[in-house]
């Protein structure tokens, strides 16, 4: 059974609805047991780094998430936000911890000193080589984002890259653990695939 893990900030809805399209059981929950057994874990969020830190060490997930997928080794997909969470620590709304299952920090998008827009919003392609959790998908294939804040790994790991100014990761795998800064449930086909891929052990 996959668990989509409910911080009760932003995309849930709009995540399991492509679940469901997609025809895979599923569940949402914030219960510790649910998550510790889970065959596979989903982490949505939107907002704001600090508030789903926050959120984290008040329900006491922090320790069950990372014992699931470091000694487990149950996959999990983070989705924008939820993608972010998996860094050691983040910048905004103040200096707080993540999950650290992937060395890095979340910093304030680069493209912001450039005098683009922030949040970044839209459809932006995605260039990978060599990553499973984009098979079938066309290289280059666009996917839809919302962020200010990017994420600056810190250790060797497998990334895709979008550009916004400059490049940056629009996705990331380390092991067992997968993250995707844009929204595959938004992102049509393309975004359905990759959540299909994930689901059916494909990563």
């Amino acid at each position: 059974m996959i668990t989509v893990i409910d911080l009760e900030i932003g995309n849930i809805a709009s995540v399991c609805g492509a679940l469901k399209h997609l025809g895979v059981p599923h569940k949402v929950s914030r219960d510790k047991d649910d998550i510790g057994q889970a065959d596979k874990l989903i982490l949505p969020g939107v907002g704001s780094f600090a508030e789903a830190s926050g959120r984290l060490k008040a329900s006491a997930l922090t320790g069950v998430i990372r014992k699931s997928v470091l000694e487990r080794k149950v996959p999990i997909l983070g989705i924008c936000l939820g993608m972010q969470l998996f860094a050691t620590h983040g910048e905004e709304g103040g200096a707080s911890d993540g999950l650290d299952l992937i060395r890095g920090k979340i910093s304030y998008h680069r493209s912001g000193a450039m005098g683009l827009k922030l949040p970044h919003i839209g459809w932006n392609e995605v260039t990978y080589n060599d990553f499973r959790i984009f098979d079938s998908i066309e290289n280059g294939s666009c996917f839809y984002f919302v962020h200010s804040y990017e994420m600056i790994p810190d250790e060797e790991v497998k990334v895709a890259y979008s550009d916004y100014g400059v490049r940056f990761v629009a996705a990331i795998q380390k092991s067992n653990i997968v993250g995707v800064q844009f929204h595959p449930e938004k992102s049509q086909k393309p975004g359905l695939k990759l959540l299909n891929n994930f689901c059916s052990g494909v990563m």
